[in-house]
């Protein structure tokens, strides 16, 4: 579809008709020409009333047909955007609380084989890394080669919980991935 002058200016709100068969209606933020791409808010109006917003990045060529509604100032305009500065900081400390959560999951200097005997115990029991060695339930220490006589610490019933575990998951990962342990 060819497309050209103020139909896709920034500021007009179109309704429009996608080739996939999508319906929307939203403001034009940008259209670069040379990529054809189409920066499209939907929901305008919803800001006034604190909702969330959808914005649409497509190809204008994907629209398969499509009418100018209106025309309001410009989206952009500083004066007129609203940020909730708090959720978004709140978002952000939240997204790097769980990379970090993630991060002590991963071993340092551990083989694959013993990244799998973490990442397996983890599912049924509390576990952290202490250097190489696999802590479970804060007192059975899994030193390497992470083998059931390779287990130390706790009570009597912890440790045989975690050795018990441990055989099963080595077992277990073996039959998945045989001659790899």
């Amino acid at each position: 579809m060819e497309v050209g002058g103020e139909e896709f200016a920034v500021g007009v709100v179109i309704s429009a008709k996608t080739t996939l068969g999508e319906e929307f209606e939203g403001q034009i933020v940008s259209f670069d020409r040379p990529s054809n791409l189409l920066v499209i808010q939907e929901g305008v109006g919803r800001a006034e009333r604190g909702e969330r917003r959808n914005v649409r990045v497509l190809k204008a060529n994907y629209i398969q047909e499509f009418s100018v509604v209106g025309k309001y100032d410009d989206p952009l305009d500083p004066a007129g955007c609203v940020l909730d500065l708090a959720a978004i900081h709140a978002r952000e400390e939240a997204a790097l609380r769980q990379a970090e959560i993630e991060a002590e999951r991963i071993g340092v200097g551990v083989t694959p084989e013993a990244q799998r005997l973490f990442d397996a115990l983890s599912k049924t029991l509390p576990v952290h890394w202490d250097k190489t060695d696999i802590v479970v339930m804060k007192e059975v220490r899994v030193c390497s080669p992470y083998l059931p006589e390779n287990v130390s610490g706790g009570t009597s019933a912890a440790n045989e919980r975690v050795k018990k575990v441990l055989d099963f998951e080595r077992k277990r990962q073996h039959v998945r991935v045989p001659g790899q342990f």
